[in-house]
């Protein structure tokens, strides 16, 4: 189907939905309510964008009908003049309403699990593994993303070894993906007396949360640990055993949860983060099959990819997929990613079209 015809179909789909919305029956039905309006806002974007597009095709049409027929050189002059300005628009607005129709990555809309782990770099990589979780938080304020802490483990110097936290709001997933991998970070550490720069890292890994209907778990292949909570994630040690460490016996998984003073409460937490990551591995053997046609640094999420780098002394801040660096460290480490992660979309986009358009 060529570009116009799916613009029509598209359209036909939005009117419909338009006119059902509007149905007495369908306004008394709020699931089917809810799922019309989310399609609908989903279509807004390609339709504003196609009525601009409709436009344009139709005064290049009667542009190129006045020179044809217009006996006055000066107003086919201008005609001409204009149509080449449409001819650009046109080329313009058919270039976005491509990007628009690319297939969307159905888990954009999902909530994520997030685990930060210090790297190479001894209490400076705690320190950073700190900082890069305190980076998201401030993220997530910013974008009214719900944060809920699932496991922590702290190291010296007030660092963190490792913090497992759930995001949830709208478009999680669509933002959030592009961090996984290894972040670097280059700077003077405050036990530096010399004033020598460290480098050291910490990796994130990034699992959209997986519905029940995705992920099926036997609970046979299951081993259930109840211990008592302690240290960081237990901020109050408890007396009681409340801990849950959950090990996943075919895959060798293991996921555990303390931060809630209810042992239900802390295994259901568990539960959740072991179904993103066995969503994950599946997610993955999928890529593989994939990667053969098209092999995406962008988007492979794989944790042993070094991604970013982050150079305090020069307020840097450097991803190594796109070639992009950006000299607002300051703001970036306090949560403004909006300008990293609209570049890294904007990257991904224009990779997904070109392959799109070689096949």
């Amino acid at each position: 189907m060529d570009l116009i015809g799916k613009l029509i179909k598209i359209n036909s789909r939005y009117e419909d939905i338009n006119a059902q919305l509007s149905n007495s029956e369908i306004i008394s039905d709020r699931n089917k309510m809810i799922s019309l309006s989310k399609e609908r806002s989903d279509l807004e974007e390609i339709i504003k964008v196609y009525q601009e597009y409709d436009s344009v095709l139709k005064n290049i049409t009667g542009n190129k009908e006045i020179i044809s027929s217009e006996k006055d050189k000066e107003l086919i002059e201008f005609a001409e003049t204009e149509l080449t300005e449409l001819n650009e628009q046109k080329e313009k607005l058919e270039e976005k309403i491509k990007f628009i129709l690319l297939p969307k990555d159905p888990n954009d809309d999902k909530d994520v699990i997030v685990e930060i782990r210090a790297g190479t770099g001894g209490d400076e990589a705690g320190l950073f593994a700190g900082d890069m979780f305190r980076m998201y938080s401030r993220y997530a304020e910013f974008r009214s993303w719900k944060l809920e802490i699932i496991d922590i483990s702290e190291s010296g110097m007030g660092g963190i070894k490792e913090v497992v936290f759930s995001l949830n709001g709208d478009g999680v997933y669509g933002d959030m993906k592009f961090e996984r991998g290894v972040h670097r970070v280059q700077r003077v550490p405050d036990t530096e007396a010399s004033g020598r720069v460290h480098t050291s890292a910490a990796s994130v890994a990034v699992l959209p949360e997986a519905e029940d209907v995705q992920i099926e778990i036997n609970p046979n292949d299951l081993k259930i640990d109840i211990f008592r909570s302690g240290g960081a994630g237990g901020q109050s040690v408890n007396k009681l055993e409340t801990a849950v460490r959950i090990t996943h016996l075919p895959t060798k998984i293991v996921v555990q949860c303390q931060d809630e003073r209810s042992q239900l409460k802390n295994k259901h937490k568990a539960l959740k983060v072991l179904k993103a990551r066995l969503y994950d591995l599946e997610l993955k053997k999928q890529n593989e099959k994939i990667s053969s046609q098209r092999k995406s640094m962008i988007g492979s999420g794989d944790r042993s990819d070094k991604i970013r780098t982050y150079n305090f002394p020069q307020n840097r801040v450097t991803d190594h997929r796109i070639g992009l660096t950006l000299y607002n460290l300051s703001g970036i480490i306090e949560g403004d990613l909006d300008e990293l992660i609209e570049q890294l979309k904007i990257a991904d986009r224009a990779e997904k079209l070109q392959v799109s358009g070689s096949n």
